[in-house]
């Protein structure tokens, strides 16, 4: 898993995200779920060319659903809160 595209697979953009975007500098994105805190760090210093300062992950589990009498579960997933440094600004995200 060394391909940082197979590591990063979004940008999550939620009323949190933006707030953590404008008040810490932080951005959230949706990983893959095997990859650690320091694969995530280096796919996205090579992806957007900024320098990371801290990584925090979550495990999000799957939701049960149902419909009628046939239930499923949707996948679980791993989202990523990415903190850059001081003056580091990713532009995908400026003007959403």
């Amino acid at each position: 898993m060394k391909d940082p595209y197979q590591i990063v697979r979004r940008p999550l953009l939620t009323e949190k995200s933006d707030h953590l975007r404008e008040s810490g500098n932080q951005y959230c994105f949706e990983v893959d779920r095997r990859a650690n805190k320091l694969q995530i760090k280096k796919a996205v210093e090579e992806l957007f060319q900024v320098k990371v300062r801290q990584v925090r992950v979550q495990n999000v589990q799957g939701k049960i659903k149902s419909m009628g009498r046939y239930s499923g579960k949707r996948a679980d997933w791993k989202k990523a809160f990415v903190a850059l440094r001081e003056g580091e600004v990713i532009e995908l995200f400026e003007g959403v």
